[in-house]
């Protein structure tokens, strides 16, 4: 443009060719590596700055400011902060698989500390880096002027060493990215020779050699199909967590320890991202963390709690912490100086073609200098053949520009060989320096023939690339570091992240549930006072609870027939024993009608087939648990209830188990569960027990060998019973008398089949819990009034109770919360004093109740004979 003349430009279109003037710059000069020696320019001018300095691995350090400053005076016009970070990077152990710079000083760590400043450090070129720059001086590559053109720059190096695989490389240039991972190195050179070798081979058959990224911090990588898909179209995602193993430590508890990290991941930062976690209660069960990784090693040492499953302790640390982390691969690079994302096999193909490229140029540049040193020698030959005649003729020449021409003329030689025959020494007149160049003349002429042979035959030239790269393996080939693992991955379901814990999950009257460790309700002796298991608040008393593992699923069945399930780590854990809990509505959805009336717990080993559904006025069905397999989030009917009938009980059953149902009156019939066909969801059910006007079910319960029957009444009172003294009769009878009812027993409330291991939990309705070994409790007839379990506050009653399996040691004390403790002699106290006589009374089996109940007190009318005669059209109605 001429000076002074003023030229419109639109400005959309000057911002559009400045900008992609400024993009293109950035993408080819600054942040994509070159397919052909994987590095990009400023890596590419330190090592050649470094080599120009002569700071070979075989000789002395330098400081890095005089490395830095080179490169930056020469080289690389741009700030001394990105040169001297590319530095350190290319020597950091942790950040490059195969570390080109041979660091000395503070180069960083892998907790993030930065390294020192270059005036302090020094450095020099690995001996793997003489592979990147062997050659270079042979005419194996182009050079370009530098910035200001007083200087040649290497375009890119002669590389024999696959650094773009082997070291990976990341990058973020304009509009596009780089993320190759790095590589083993024996590995990309075993699926190179193979390539050479099959040159149609694809992906499939290279992922025979090459297992996936090698990263220089180890770790394990997770499933195959992510490295598949990244090899066959360039762009794909592997994921890698820590190594870790589990030792006993102090007091034979559990201790994690982790050695070696993810690619990238900040061990401090890490660190102190678990504490965060256990501060935060996001993740219970870890008693103390340290970091004692040193010289010979990382080492982060976490330690557990008691009874702390490890396993879900790492389940928790992988979900929300670095140690398991993706590394998303792109393997965009320069081909040819435009931006491309290559294929495995395609990175190879071009490694190998410019390999070539520089085994051609090579044996050209040194096939001319063979041809030029035997030009000379030829000349030198001719001289030695004619002696004297050539002593002659430079003694004769009054100058060395006339002898030249004189040997020219007259022995029909070159200006470069009359030259030569000038500067030739006096010594190497004598006859064995003579014969050295004869015999040198012979060698060159055999390298002669050899070069043109090799350059006229390419896979000759291939041979040699091959040759090279079993060289290259041969001296800096090592194991590989990071673990391949089949696994595939699979994101953790919430239960995978919760350890397994023994818990009591309670239920109000109203409704509200929560959860809390079992332990919290410290074992004591029957007859105990208990403690606080839940604050009640106005007319809302604790209903019932269960005792089940984190991992079971809790089957909600309501009033109305319907079922909801909910993981039982889904309810809320509350740290206090007395905390309301959480409305049962804001987990599952019940209607604003029903009532949550008994709940079974599923878990993984559960092998029964059967559910058994009983009513509120001993309706009794059979359904097969599988057709609630898919329960949906609003429930599912499973049961046709009567007007004024209300589900009160559920257990899993097998079809040849025995059934006993349980009134509050103390009746109880005992049948086989096959005698019930399987129903439908949708249906209703049979007649079980045939009560009396007034009474009710109050528990259905499965006959378990080698087991009790322990009946519990509101008063506290409660009773073994061996089952032999209910023999099975049919369903729909009158039943058997099972326990003696009095106003000081108060009816009973719950029945269950226990055995002497098992613990006993009684919940009153003011919300104290109580904890009873079961072997304390004697075994009594059927018709006998119990022994005291729970002593009560007046007005208070016994509203549920629940069983547990129990290791603990009983306490010999009985604190409560408030710090009092019950009279040790008092522990098998039964009854008051004025009742002694009939504490521990126990009637034959035969003996059942008074006078004017001994008509119906051991009645077992007929299994047919199940009601009466107007219901006897719908005794066996299932829908």
């Amino acid at each position: 443009m001429e000076i002074g003349v003023v030229k419109p430009v639109r400005l959309e279109d000057e911002i559009r060719v400045s900008y992609l003037d400024y993009a293109m710059s950035v993408i080819v000069s600054r942040s994509l590596p070159d397919v052909r020696d994987g590095l990009k320019p400023v890596q590419r001018r330190i090592l050649y700055a470094m080599n120009e300095l002569s700071l070979r691995h075989t000789g002395p350090h330098k400081k890095c400011a005089r490395i830095v400053g080179e490169v930056l005076g020469k080289y690389h016009p741009h700030g001394d902060a990105p040169v001297y970070e590319a530095l350190v990077r290319m020597a950091q152990d942790f950040s490059m698989r195969y570390t080109l710079i041979d660091g000395q000083g503070n180069f960083g760590s892998v907790d993030n500390d930065p390294p020192a400043a270059m005036r302090y450090t020094e450095a020099r070129l690995a001996a793997i880096s003489q592979e990147m720059l062997t050659d270079i001086e042979k005419d194996t590559i182009d050079f370009a002027p530098n910035f200001d053109d007083s200087l040649k720059e290497p375009v890119v190096l002669p590389a024999r060493l696959p650094n773009l695989l082997v070291n990976g490389s990341s990058g973020i240039a304009v509009g596009m990215a780089t993320n190759i991972p790095p590589h083993n190195l024996s590995e990309i050179c075993d699926a190179i020779v193979y390539l050479i070798d099959n040159p149609d081979a694809n992906v499939d058959e290279l992922l025979e050699y090459v297992k996936g990224p090698d990263f220089p911090t180890g770790g394990i990588m997770l499933g195959q199909e992510g490295i598949r898909k990244a090899y066959v179209t360039g762009q794909g995602k592997v994921v890698v967590q820590a190594k870790s193993h589990t030792e006993e430590g102090r007091k034979k508890r559990p201790r994690l320890i982790i050695t070696e990290l993810p690619y990238q991941t900040n061990k401090a930062e890490l660190v102190e991202r678990i504490a965060n976690l256990v501060k935060d209660r996001k993740i219970d069960g870890i008693s103390e963390l340290r970091d004692e990784s040193d010289r010979r090693g990382m080492s982060i040492v976490i330690e557990l709690k008691k009874d702390v499953q490890p396993q879900q302790i790492l389940n928790n640390l992988y979900k929300r912490t670095a140690l398991r982390s993706a590394f998303f691969i792109n393997m965009l690079t320069l081909v040819d100086g435009q931006p491309k994302v290559a294929s495995l096999k395609e990175i190879l193909e071009y490694f190998i073609a410019f390999r070539q490229e520089v085994v051609r140029r090579r044996a050209t540049y040194e096939l001319n200098q063979a041809k030029e040193r035997a030009h000379i020698l030829e000349g030198l030959k001719i001289a030695l053949d004619q002696l004297d005649l050539v002593i002659a003729t430079i003694r004769r020449s009054p100058s060395a520009e006339v002898a030249r021409g004189e040997l020219m003329s007259t022995f029909g030689l070159t200006q470069i060989q009359a030259q030569a025959i000038l500067d030739m020494q006096l010594r190497r007149l004598a006859a064995l320096e003579r014969q050295k160049i004869l015999t040198e003349l012979e060698e060159i002429l055999k390298t002669i023939a050899h070069l043109e042979d090799l350059l006229s035959t390419p896979a000759k030239i291939l041979a040699v690339v091959k040759s090279e790269v079993l060289d290259l393996k041969s001296k800096f080939g090592d194991a590989r570091r990071t673990q391949v693992s089949e696994e595939e991955v699979v994101d953790f379901r919430e239960e995978d992240l919760v350890s397994h814990q023994q818990v009591v999950v309670t239920i109000s009257e109203k409704g509200y549930i929560k959860r809390i460790p079992s332990d919290t309700y410290r074992l004591q002796l029957r007859g105990g006072r208990g403690v606080m298991g839940i604050a009640t608040k106005g007319a809302d008393i604790a209903k019932f609870f269960v005792v089940a593992d984190t991992h079971d699923t809790l089957l909600f069945l309501t009033d109305l027939g319907r079922a909801y399930s909910l993981k039982c780590h889904q309810v809320p854990q509350d740290v206090s024993r007395t905390a309301r809990g959480i409305a049962v509505a804001n987990l599952v959805s019940l209607d604003a009608r029903e009532q949550v009336t008994a709940v079974v717990r599923l878990d993984n080993t559960i092998a029964t087939k059967f559910l058994i559904l009983a009513t509120r006025q001993g309706k009794v069905k059979k359904m097969l648990l599988q057709r609630l397999a898919y329960m949906r989030s609003n429930g599912l009917i499973i049961m046709r209830l009567d007007k004024n009938d209300e589900l009160i009980a559920a257990e899993l059953s097998h079809d040849s188990d025995d059934i006993i149902m349980v009134s509050r009156r103390g009746a109880a019939a005992r049948f086989t569960a096959s005698m019930l066909r399987d129903a439908s969801r949708s249906s209703g059910g049979v007649r079980g027990l045939n009560l009396t006007p007034g009474d009710q079910l109050i528990g259905m319960r499965i006959v378990t060998p080698d087991s009790d029957l322990l009946l519990v009444t509101e008063n506290g009172f409660g009773k073994l019973t061996q089952v032999k003294h209910f023999p099975r009769q049919g369903r729909g009878i009158k039943g058997r008398r099972a326990y003696k009812i009095t106003d000081k027993t108060g009816e009973v409330i719950a029945a269950n089949m226990v055995s002497p291991s098992e613990t006993l939990m009684l919940l009153s309705a003011q919300g104290v819990v109580l904890r009873v070994p079961m072997d304390s409790i004697s075994v009594q007839g059927r018709n006998t009034q119990g022994i005291i379990l729970m002593r009560l506050d007046a007005g208070d009653k016994v509203i549920s109770a629940t069983w547990m399996s129990d290791n603990e040691t009983i306490e010999t004390s009985k604190t409560d919360d408030t710090g009092e403790t019950d009279d040790a002699g008092e522990a098998d106290e039964t009854v008051d004093a004025v009742d002694a006589d009939e504490a521990d009374e126990t009637v034959d089996a035969d003996e059942t109740v008074d006078a004017d109940d001994a008509d119906d007190a051991d009645e077992t009318v007929d299994a047919v004979e199940t009601v009466d005669a107007d219901d006897a059209d719908d005794a066996d109605e299932t829908s």
